[in-house]
């Protein structure tokens, strides 16, 4: 559809479409690795999952300028447009349900007769701790994200090579904390941790190291990047994480809806403090306080989960049955 807009408003629906038909991506990924994998695997699964969003943010701009120099803007979305369908293609081939034969969670879900309706799950506590932890976290997220292009422009002088010689540390070490991360939570398992200890010290340590990003505007140029690139690492190490922890604690029934509504409190988070950001430096903030506030944020969502979200585990048979009767 994009490559057939002809104006802004068609442009308009295109975006819209695409953002809304991305948005149940992670859910669905979140859904399978609860379905297939182990609880000590679950988040290496997670993190190799995550880690293919920073494989495409490093490879797609110097495929998207190869094509857009030989063929045009639109041949860009046909091509990308043609690689998702292929993709669905092999998925719809590869998928198997695998339900029924895994691990304790996928037990605990045939207790539950029916689907815990959406407004029993937005009454748990842990529930509006993970959503919260998403929404700070990405808030931070999403001003990295966009904004390091400009920042880079802006504050540091470069050129558009420059940014292109450059700006694709940060996104490469995005993808090694993916895998890293999933990883280290794993590896405490393995070595007898409870998955409650096992999240929370690797959330702990992602949340430790934002803090970082503080120092960007007030370092040398190539120690800034390095900076980025440690921020682009937890902070992704950190949505792997957390995008596991449905598959952690709930049954099969809700895991894609828990994290839909993970999900959903990321990208507002993401979208208002796009807009703050814009009004702050329209009205003369400086790039160093808004990077002085997005260091805090995942401090203070790892604080919610820490101390309000309770244990992470498997939802216990009374716990399910007492929900059940709520509803």
């Amino acid at each position: 559809m994009h490559a057939l807009a002809n104006g802004f408003l068609l442009l308009l629906v295109a975006r819209f479409l695409l953002g809304a038909g991305e948005g149940g991506g992670f859910p669905a990924a979140t859904r399978v690795v609860a379905e297939w994998i182990e609880p000590h695997e679950r988040s290496t699964a997670m993190g190799l999952i995550n880690a293919g969003t920073a494989i495409g943010s490093v490879l797609a701009p110097p495929l998207i300028g190869f094509v857009l120099l030989r063929s045009g803007w639109r041949a860009v979305f046909v091509l990308a447009g043609a690689a998702g369908l292929a993709w669905v293609v092999w998925w719809a081939i590869g998928f198997r349900s695998n339900t029924g034969t895994l691990s304790s969670n996928t037990l605990d879900a045939r207790l539950i007769v029916r689907e815990i309706p959406w407004l029993e799950l937005v009454r748990m506590r842990n529930v509006q701790c993970f959503v919260f932890a998403k929404f700070m976290s990405d808030s931070a997220w999403y001003f990295m994200l966009f904004w390091l292009p400009k920042y880079l422009y802006d504050a540091r002088g470069f050129d558009i090579k420059q940014v292109s010689y450059f700006g694709w540390i940060p996104y490469a070490a995005s993808g090694v904390g993916s895998f890293l991360g999933g990883w280290f939570s794993s590896h405490l398992l393995h070595r007898g941790h409870t998955i409650n200890s096992a999240r929370k010290i690797a959330l702990g340590c992602c949340a430790a190291l934002m803090p970082v990003i503080m120092l960007v505007s007030i370092t040398p140029v190539s120690i800034a990047i390095a900076l980025f690139s440690v921020a682009f690492f937890a902070q992704q190490a950190w949505s792997g994480l957390i995008m596991t922890l449905p598959a952690d604690v709930f049954p099969l029934t809700v895991v894609g809806s828990v994290a839909g509504m993970i999900g959903f409190g990321g990208a507002i988070g993401g979208a208002i403090f796009g807009l703050v950001a814009g009004q702050l430096l329209g009205h003369g903030v400086s790039y160093g306080v808004l990077f002085v506030l997005v260091g805090t944020f995942h401090l203070i969502g790892f604080a919610a989960i820490a101390l309000f979200a309770g244990r992470i585990q498997p939802l216990r048979a009374t716990e399910l049955q007492e929900i059940e009767s709520r509803a």
